[in-house]
């Protein structure tokens, strides 16, 4: 197979943007989808799709931000709590929710569902970053509370979210972050 220099090159200097700095506007439906459909491009043993995606633009967020501050108070949550749930939705022009959504299967374990899951989420965000539009997978606390992820997002009791991606407008370049140094984090067998 031949190299594919661009695409190396993006993956190796490929960085997320804060979702603090990120504005509008945001890709459009037309725009999104051609990003969904590559980033859907994962490894799923079995082809059992253990996850779906929830799309929400301003309305839908909005009403997340809502149910998230309701969420703090019935949690007797600080100000601190309220603006860590809601200020990701107040904050976002577009929100991908990825849902792990696991499936019985009696070859595919669950946790190898699961990583498909994940990957998807790195697929969003290195689809997104590659048409050119800023990208962070985020979680906190309102990805990890089943009431609100039930209200939110509709999940079942076998269903959680892998990783909430928020899309926009990069802001001002950001600095690249240290990386982790291979030396330290590789072994050679």
């Amino acid at each position: 197979m031949p190299a594919n220099d661009t695409a190396f090159q993006f993956l190796a200097t490929r960085q997320s943007y804060p979702s603090k700095v990120m504005t509008g506007p945001a890709p459009d439906r037309a725009a999104l989808e051609p990003i969904l459909q590559a980033a859907l491009r994962v490894p799923d043993h079995g082809k059992l799709e253990p996850w779906r995606l929830v799309v929400g633009y301003r309305p839908a967020l909005s009403t997340w931000a809502d149910l998230a501050e309701a969420r703090a108070r019935e949690l007797g949550g600080d100000p601190e709590k309220i603006e860590k749930g809601r200020g990701q939705f107040d904050r976002s022009h577009l929100a991908v929710v990825v849902i792990a959504a696991p499936k019985a299967s009696d070859k595919i374990p669950e946790i190898e569902q699961t990583l498909s899951a994940g990957a998807l989420c790195a697929g969003v965000v290195n689809a997104a970053t590659a048409a050119g539009w800023g990208a962070n997978w985020l979680s906190g606390w309102v990805s990890h509370d089943r009431a609100f992820v039930t209200r939110a997002f509709g999940c079942t009791d076998t269903e959680w979210v892998a990783g909430i991606i928020h899309i926009g407008t990069p802001g001002n370049p950001m600095p690249d972050r240290p990386r982790p140094d291979p030396a330290h984090t590789i072994r050679w067998a």
